[in-house]
């Protein structure tokens, strides 16, 4: 069985993760994190299907990072990039879903010796098909199509564009590297006709959207879009533990999810 430890687990997707989990006999789930100062910080989380009472909330990764094989961790840019520091010289593996870590942190833990972990800023497996399929795309379309991309979620989501947006416009530039690509993310007044290199980017939010991204290609006489929309963030924690299991035996590295589902 492999162990796990649920950083972030009272958060929407560490709950799905949780729950799906404790069902997988392939799992066993060692314990929850959350925030220092979270309101449930000593109390138990029950897991449906689970013959335990539930599992008692911590807030020390430090204490507890023995005991597991892989953490898996939907929590923000900070607590990720420190439990990544506590992660490595116990040859722990990580599955990290966070969003908005800076780039500079991801670049210092891509060099980071003795490394192994998944990140990903989207776990779906769907999702991370579109990423492929758009980036077969450009490559194919080129110069002729003009690129878009939209996004949608929830009125709570606190970063925009969202992660998986910023990941999708990666792909788009990537079939084509040295083509002088210009970022837009708003458009307003006379702002002229549409320059030839520009790639839009535009978030909407609303509701309680779980997630929705569509690539547009716009050419002459035609449009191709590509669109994932998840209606549970079941999706984000399937792909986590999916994850989770091909990161085990891993050799050090830093992988993404493409390379989980082999798509590349």
């Amino acid at each position: 069985m492999i162990r796990i430890i649920v950083a972030g687990a009272c958060g929407r997707v560490g709950a799905a993760v949780l729950r799906l989990a404790a069902a997988d006999p392939d799992f066993v789930v060692t314990h929850l994190l959350e925030a220092k100062g979270h309101r449930l910080i000593g109390t138990r989380i029950d897991a449906p299907g689970e013959k335990k009472t539930g599992y008692l909330l911590e807030d020390d990764l430090a204490g507890c990072i023995d005991d597991c094989d892989v953490i898996i961790d939907f929590t923000e840019p900070k607590a990720t990039v420190a439990a990544f520091g506590l992660a490595v010289p116990k040859n722990k593996a990580m599955v990290i879903g966070t969003t908005a870590i800076p780039q500079e942190s991801l670049d210092a833990m891509r060099k980071t010796p003795g490394a192994r972990a998944v990140i990903s800023p989207n776990m779906s497996i769907g999702v991370n098909l579109l990423f492929s399929l758009t980036e077969k795309a450009a490559a194919v379309l080129g110069k002729g199509y003009d690129a878009e991309i939209m996004e949608m979620h929830h009125r709570l989501k606190k970063d925009a564009p969202s992660g998986t947006a910023l990941k999708l416009r990666e792909m788009i530039k990537g079939a084509d590297p040295g083509r002088p690509w210009i970022d837009v993310t708003g458009r307003q007044g006379m702002v002229g006709e549409r320059k030839p290199d520009e790639i839009g980017l535009f978030a909407l939010r609303g509701g309680d959207i779980v997630g929705e991204h569509t690539v547009f290609f716009a050419g002459p006489g035609e449009r191709l879009e590509i669109t994932h929309r998840a209606y549970s963030r079941e999706n984000f924690a399937r792909g986590a533990l999916v994850a989770a299991r091909w990161i085990v035996g891993k050799e050090p590295g830093i992988y993404d999810m493409a390379e989980v589902l082999g798509l590349k």
